[in-house]
């Protein structure tokens, strides 16, 4: 937990324009995470820092029954690129997503969570495959650092979901990514479009890539989600994205007049 002792402020650094490629939109769900909010804010401004990169970091708070708001709120206090948002009521990971894709400010968003097991230093792989005709990078985990049972859940969870969607990710249990704010201007709100967030994004024509990252153990704390809490909604979820890619509508469907074409 936050220690009573008083934080060293954040230094200012040199302002980076919020248009620029080089500012991102850092968005974390928390729900629960007292012990690790401290140890991950300092871990990933370093990372940030080390690559010269200018960032906000957007935490949501879902609510929390533990300190987490309390540490939250001074953390938010003596660090300027620090933003809180607080839910009413305990949404979920969706939710929490959905509300950071709306306060973000730059044109690049990295979603990650807030048990340290994502790795910031894979950060800069990420944002170098967002290449300029690609919307959406995720990261796969190279090796699973969960229980036996929660690493077969997850496996079987990405065949059926594959197999029943038609798309292809291998792990869309990871939601450490990176993407482009424009392309997200037509996702749905729902339950679970954590999961599903990018076949949406492929089926409405956005391009999406997946490179390999680190999957850490969890650092304190205890996960927050199972086998069963996500089965039977994961069941339901994929049949809806079988009739969402029915009735899609393309985000890119307009286009230039002809004498434009080609400028």
């Amino acid at each position: 937990m936050l220690s009573a002792a008083p934080l060293k402020k954040s230094m200012p650094e040199k302002r980076v324009m919020l248009n620029s490629e080089h500012f991102i939109s850092i968005i974390i769900p928390v729900y629960n995470e007292e012990d690790n909010l401290l140890p991950m804010l300092e871990e990933l401004e370093a990372h940030l820092h080390r690559h010269r990169l200018g960032f906000e970091i957007i935490f949501i708070n879902d609510a929390s029954t533990d300190s987490s708001e309390t540490i939250l709120n001074r953390l938010k206090m003596i660090n300027p690129r620090v933003r809180v948002v607080h839910h009413s009521k305990n949404c979920g990971e969706s939710a929490a997503q959905s509300t950071g894709f709306k306060q973000a400010r730059a044109k690049i968003l990295l979603t990650m969570d807030a048990d340290m097991q994502n790795d910031p230093a894979d950060i800069p792989k990420l944002l170098s495959s967002l290449g300029p005709s690609v919307d959406c990078v995720c990261g796969v985990r190279q090796k699973r650092n969960d229980t036996r049972v929660k690493q077969i859940s997850s496996w079987a969870a990405n065949r059926f979901r594959n197999l029943v969607t038609g798309d292809q990710v291998a792990d869309a249990g990871c939601t450490f990514r990176v993407m482009r704010r424009n392309a997200l201007q037509e996702i749905p709100a729902f339950n679970g479009l954590h999961r599903f967030l990018p076949t949406i994004l492929r089926l409405q024509g956005h391009q999406v890539v997946e490179v390999l990252i680190k999957d850490r153990p969890r650092a304190a704390g205890i996960s927050k989600y199972g086998v069963g809490n996500r089965l039977w909604r994961g069941i339901l979820d994929c049949l809806a994205m079988r009739w969402y890619a029915r009735r899609v509508i393309p985000a890119r469907r307009t286009t230039k007049p002809r004498a434009l074409r080609g400028a």
